[in-house]
């Protein structure tokens, strides 16, 4: 059975699973796969690019919907330096005036908002590189990790359904397989940052 769609991947796992009384549930379990999957993996073609503007006066800005860890931010144009992170905390202390206004330097993460002291006195342009969300197979039938890697996404959906289905005693294979697949992606990225030249030991 191919498995490169959306609608695919609700068959194979009717297929395996054996049953073919799921079909309503199956997308619950693909749904929970979908935010496992996005708490554990990390990878180089999950980076996106984004740019925010400033808002003069105003010391918050929303993030991108799809945000799941930043990987770089800079204030771009003139000033093109990286801001440092720091915790709200820290923000409320430092900055505590709302008329303590002048360029970014640092910036703090808080729900949906990327919060900056000082807080910006102009409009200014700020570059993300961060780790995406992979969009909904529901909303986008397919995506390059259900591509090259449709291990992944069986796996952790089959792992979801055991819990479901509770007495099922594959289980354990599930999550062994899912987290294997898993394990496997990483060794390959780590393995990508590293080609093309020798590690070298620096001396002290």
């Amino acid at each position: 059975m191919a498995l490169a769609t959306y609608t695919d991947l609700q068959a194979s796992a009717a297929a395996w699973l054996n049953r073919s009384d799921l079909t309503a549930t199956i997308p619950d379990f693909i749904a929970l796969a979908e935010a496992r999957i996005a708490r554990d993996l990390r990878l180089r073609k999950q980076i996106a690019s984004a740019t925010l503007v400033t808002v003069a006066g105003t010391q918050g800005v929303t993030l991108p919907t799809d945000l799941l860890e930043l990987e770089n931010i800079t204030l771009s144009a003139d000033y093109d330096r990286s801001l440092q992170v720091v915790t709200p905390e820290y923000l409320d202390v430092r900055y505590p005036f709302n008329n303590d206004t002048g360029i970014p330097t640092v910036y703090a993460l808080l729900g949906d908002q990327i919060l900056f002291g000082t807080i910006p006195d102009s409009a200014y342009t700020v570059s993300l590189k961060y780790y995406a969300r992979l969009a909904a197979l529901s909303v986008t039938p397919t995506n390059w990790l259900l591509t090259y890697n449709p291990g992944v996404y069986l796996w952790a959906t089959l792992s979801e359904a055991s819990a479901f289905l509770m007495a099922d005693d594959r289980a354990a294979l599930w999550e062994g397989k899912y987290q294997a697949d898993c394990s496997a992606l990483r060794r390959a990225e780590d393995d990508a940052l590293r080609s093309g030249s020798a590690m070298r030991v620096r001396a002290l």
